[in-house]
């Protein structure tokens, strides 16, 4: 294994256009097809602003695919697979910094220790078997850490700060990376073919999912010790489990259901699914993000008749949405209509402890 270590300059382009509602909580949604990112107020849930990225010199395709923001909602970062870049925006949306990467894919902000960790998209035809380590206050490229397996995606960083986790889509392998020297311990997955898609690491950092997105099931991994993934158990799931997440008390995990149109509820102390959520606004759910308060999940869905890991789309059914969905209830909200093919979003992380917000 290499570890590989470089700098990169960074770059500032000009403004984009400021949001309204200063103040307010933003969640920020990738439209991969239009070149867009749609802001949504979270008091509202209502767009806001749509930023468009090629007047700001990055292309008609662009494919903005992911975003993540810092815990006072001061800034936010976005990964663009065709455009090859990783951006910082302030919360006026101007671009203050960027790095070049071949397809970035995937992010987790560890912004306590100053670090931003990015994968990559699964565009290319043999993506690096690299992950990115960049310094957010300086938007520098750090060092890039070298994983043993092909096509590597699924991405998270451990809350206690000395690893991260990544996957294999191509092979059936997780790997926890020791990030103050690139050090891997490699985890093998029994049985067939996998297509490990994303993580999600509760809060105390004790469990560790990932969904088994074509195998249809959510693995479950013991990380008390976060160098050494140990299986747990495998959860059954509904057709295309894709991307799932920890509620702020750890007690249960949403995960969208990409081919069957569905989120599924899994209760921690058991690891059954106790329910399954619909909405008219899912069309090939997406992503997930929790707002700060933890009252709603946020579901991205595509509307696209493409395969689970097709990057490519424009083949839209419809109008790319966010669904709402209160945790505490389990029910779906009014759909918020965004851009086209709507994959991962991000929203600041929670600020300070405390029971979670209520529902409107």
């Amino acid at each position: 294994m290499r570890f590989l270590r470089g700098i990169l300059g960074v770059a500032v382009i000009g403004a984009g256009s400021v949001t309204r509602l200063a103040g307010q909580d933003r969640l920020y949604v990738a439209n991969q097809d239009d070149g867009t990112v749609s802001i949504v107020d979270l008091a509202s849930h209502r767009v806001v602003e749509t930023l468009r990225l090629e007047p700001l010199g990055f292309g008609p395709n662009a494919k903005p695919h992911h975003a993540q923001v810092s815990p006072d909602g001061q800034f936010w970062y976005l990964t663009m697979i065709g455009a090859g870049k990783v951006v910082k925006f302030d919360r006026q949306n101007r671009v203050v910094g960027l790095v070049a990467l071949e397809v970035p894919g995937l992010m987790s902000l560890d912004a306590g220790r100053d670090r931003l960790i990015v994968g990559r998209s699964m565009s290319a035809v043999n993506p690096p078997r690299r992950l990115a380590i960049i310094r957010p206050s300086e938007m520098r490229l750090v060092d890039e850490i070298e994983v043993f397996f092909p096509r590597p995606h699924a991405l998270i960083a451990d809350p206690r700060g000395e690893y991260v986790y990544t996957a294999s889509l191509g092979t059936n392998q997780l790997a926890s990376v020791r990030l103050a020297d690139g050090q891997s311990t490699l985890v093998d997955v029994d049985g067939e073919p996998q297509s490990l898609t994303q993580f999600a690491v509760s809060g105390d950092g004790r469990w560790l999912v990932v969904t088994a997105q074509s195998a249809n099931r959510l693995l479950v991994y013991d990380v008390s010790d976060p160098g050494k993934p140990v299986f747990a158990r495998a959860v059954p799931m509904a057709k295309g489990p894709f991307e799932p997440i920890f509620t702020l008390d750890g007690a249960t995990v949403f995960v969208t259901n990409l081919d069957a149109n569905l989120v599924s509820v899994v209760d921690v102390a058991s690891w059954t699914v106790t329910g399954l959520i619909e909405s008219p606004g899912f069309g090939q759910p997406h992503g997930v993000a929790l707002g700060p308060d933890g009252a709603y999940l946020y579901i991205s869905n595509r509307h696209q008749s493409g395969g689970a890991h097709d990057h490519d789309g424009h083949k839209a059914t419809g109008t790319g949405t966010v669904v709402p969905i209160c945790v505490a209830s389990r029910t779906a909200e009014t759909p918020i209509a965004v851009g086209h093919y709507a994959a991962g979003m991000g929203v600041r992380s929670r600020d300070g402890k405390g029971p979670p917000g209520r529902c409107r």
